[in-house]
């Protein structure tokens, strides 16, 4: 294996492809999908991740309201992401699909709910 070619588990779907990514010639190996393809060249030029967590929740029976990006952000954002969602406290109720983070680091990506959380009674 040349410093050129990186190997890669695909993780688009379950067949976890074993992939060779020549990065250079942005060529790839061992695909057994389009997918696999397109997740190869991406994931050695520009990776990206949906971020999936929780952030704090007040007025709820529940302490905690999960959340998560709508979108993919570039993987070296990451840490900076967690750390501005461990800053929030959002107060119920809130709805399936509210935006809780606008626009997260100027990227464009909004965080939003992923539960419906009613107020504590």
């Amino acid at each position: 294996m040349t410093a050129e070619l990186k190997k890669l588990t695909c993780i688009v779907c379950p067949m976890g492809c074993e992939l060779q990514v020549d990065e250079k010639k942005k060529i790839v190996t061992g695909h057994t999908c389009k997918r696999g393809e397109i997740y190869g060249i991406e994931e050695v030029t520009h990776p990206t991740r949906v971020i999936t967590t929780t952030v704090k929740l007040a007025k709820s029976i529940y302490p905690m309201l999960p959340v998560k990006t709508n979108g993919a952000i570039p993987k070296d954002l990451n840490f900076k992401c967690m750390a501005i969602l461990n800053q929030v406290e959002w107060r119920a109720p809130v709805k399936l699909g509210d935006i809780i983070v606008k626009d997260l680091l100027g990227t464009g990506i909004d965080v939003v709910a992923t539960r419906t959380m009613g107020l504590k009674k």
